[in-house]
């Protein structure tokens, strides 16, 4: 990847961010697009663009345990039932087309727009 890629990666990430903000929408809904944009197939972009969440819980997670506002047994039940939900959503996700994929993202981006209206 060359520094002018990254570069724009890096301005449109911000931007997306600003954006996911400013409007309360996940930042999935414009950084999907985004990585689309930057030359990863929709299936890429969408793992991509969860992975990226992971560093945002972890943050969360200490500065809210922190206040005590975490419920740790709970917070276990959920994580690992995430697993299981995680390796069905890989299943599903890789036998479905990239074409199915985008349409399905498309329905997504559609109904986070009612919602906002």
């Amino acid at each position: 990847m060359s520094a002018g890629t990254i570069s724009v990666a890096i301005a449109l990430g911000v931007a997306a961010g600003l954006l996911a903000g400013l409007f309360g929408v996940g930042g999935g809904i414009l950084f999907v697009p985004t990585l689309l944009g930057l030359g990863l197939g929709q299936l890429d972009a969408e793992a991509t663009s969860l992975l990226a969440i992971l560093p945002t819980v972890a943050a969360a997670v200490w500065r809210q345990s922190s206040y005590g506002n975490v419920r740790w047994r709970p917070a276990l039940w959920l994580g690992l039932s995430s697993i299981a939900g995680v390796q069905l959503g890989v299943v599903v996700a890789t036998s479905l087309s990239e074409d199915v994929l985008r349409r399905l993202f498309g329905v997504l981006v559609l109904a986070v727009a009612v919602q906002l209206t």
